[in-house]
């Protein structure tokens, strides 16, 4: 094995350990049971991560990459505006409906409450969560809306809206707040969201 491959390993293995405690213990969690139960010392934490909020922040990181990249994948390249706001939503609540949706609603509230506790690591989480969110930005941008290409600074404030719109639907399904927000529900929604865009953006530049 080679040093990049045994760090890789290393990384792997506290980031399992982080969920595992972290989903647990919130900001209780100690980094000596994390190695622990990753079979390393809390140095190797220090020297991937640089410390507790770093490797908690590379958790969230590592948690929300693979959704973007599903999202990615789930939007059409060629898709408008409107056609991609509703691909979107549609992945999103599809979600709710896996093995993993109770469990990744336990993980975000738990790291909410991290984040509310510990001023500082949450703002690491909040940088964390904006560089993914960055990604919906760019996978917006650009695209067709009223015979207009969405500019950049339309899609980041369009995002931010998309992410409170439909994390607070997802939360109500699983929690079993909303029954009746079906895929076409979270479609509708988000479809009326992007035709009332002034509310999310007032700029001149404004999508209508």
């Amino acid at each position: 094995m080679t040093r990049a491959e045994a760090k890789e390993r290393n990384r792997r293995a506290l980031l399992d350990a982080a969920l595992q405690v972290v989903s647990r213990d919130g900001h209780r969690a100690r980094l000596d049971e994390i190695a622990e139960r990753a079979g390393l010392t809390t140095g190797a934490v220090y020297s991937l991560f640089g410390s507790k909020g770093g490797l908690v922040a590379a958790l969230v990181t590592d948690h929300l990459q693979p959704h973007y990249e599903e999202v990615e994948r789930a939007v059409a390249a060629e898709a408008d505006l409107l056609a991609a706001v509703e691909a979107f939503a549609r992945h999103h609540r599809r979600g709710c409906d896996t093995p993993a949706a109770t469990a990744a609603l336990s993980l975000q509230i738990t790291l909410l409450d991290m984040a509310l506790h510990d001023p500082a690591l949450g703002s690491r989480l909040a940088a964390s969560v904006r560089e993914q969110e960055s990604r919906l930005t760019a996978l917006f941008t650009g695209r067709s809306h009223h015979g207009k290409a969405v500019t950049a600074h339309q899609a980041g404030r369009l995002v931010t809206a998309l992410r409170a719109l439909l994390v607070g639907l997802t939360q109500g399904v699983v929690l079993g707040l909303a029954p009746g927000a079906d895929e076409q529900y979270f479609a509708d929604a988000a479809r009326a969201l992007v035709s009332h865009a002034p509310l999310v953006d007032q700029d001149a530049d404004a999508l209508v």
